[in-house]
């Protein structure tokens, strides 16, 4: 059975975030910051406390592993901050990099629903493209937009009307599924229905109402029943 989107039409595909949503990055994402730390001569930092910032990315990651330097974005170091970690990241980000519990199921039971899939993630195409290249559960993927396919990353909408664009339907027809506030406020501003994963990085029940999704999910499959 098909659910039903904005304006009652039937929905048609789901899009989903990338990080916390579909695939559990954080330990390749805190490993990468951890090679900075090692080449400064400074212990590992526990994955435990980079997780909550995994879906934050660079920005997150060296926020983490640096917090008594308070290297933020507009720290004058930040850019070649950054551009170290993007290599690390590059170098190891398919090690430790899995699937969460419950997707590849949830992937199969969307097909056999005659829905399509997608991903929009604001991982630039550097990253995307190889890592989704190199694991099975995205070989059925209709649409894979990343956060430098359009002019615009989230929370902008431009990524995920280019989705729906690309598997050629309205995108009140789309739903889309991510586990950040900005995938929430890119949903509802092109006119998706939206759900929170909050089994990702930074969701949490009473974050998800402030954020307006349509609904709120503990895990992937409880989607299922959602859209029915």
């Amino acid at each position: 059975m098909k659910g039903f989107g904005a304006d009652g039409e039937e929905i048609q595909a789901v899009l989903f975030d990338l990080d916390g949503t579909l695939i559990d990055s954080a330990p390749d994402l805190g490993g990468a910051a951890n090679l900075m730390r090692a080449a400064r001569g400074l212990p590992d930092l526990p994955l435990a406390q980079y997780r909550p910032m995994a879906g934050a990315g660079a920005r997150g990651m060296i926020g983490v592993a640096f917090a008594e330097q308070g290297y933020t974005p507009e720290h004058p170091e930040f850019p070649a901050l950054r551009a170290e970690f993007l290599d690390n990241y590059e170098r190891c980000m398919r090690e430790r990099t899995v699937v969460f519990d419950g997707v590849p199921d949830l992937v199969a039971s969307l097909g056999q629903r005659g829905l399509a899939w997608g991903v929009v993630t604001n991982k630039i195409e550097r990253f995307t493209l190889p890592l989704t290249a190199g694991m099975p559960l995205f070989a059925s993927a209709r649409a894979i937009v990343s956060g430098d396919t359009t002019p615009h990353p989230k929370p902008h909408p431009a990524p995920l009307l280019e989705a729906a664009r690309r598997l050629g339907l309205a995108p009140q027809r789309c739903v889309y599924v991510g586990d950040d506030e900005r995938d929430i406020v890119a949903g509802r501003a092109a006119g998706m229905r939206t759900v929170a994963a909050i089994y990702g990085y930074l969701g949490a029940k009473n974050e998800a109402v402030a954020w307006g999704a349509d609904a709120a999910i503990e895990a992937p499959q409880e989607l299922l029943a959602w859209l029915a």
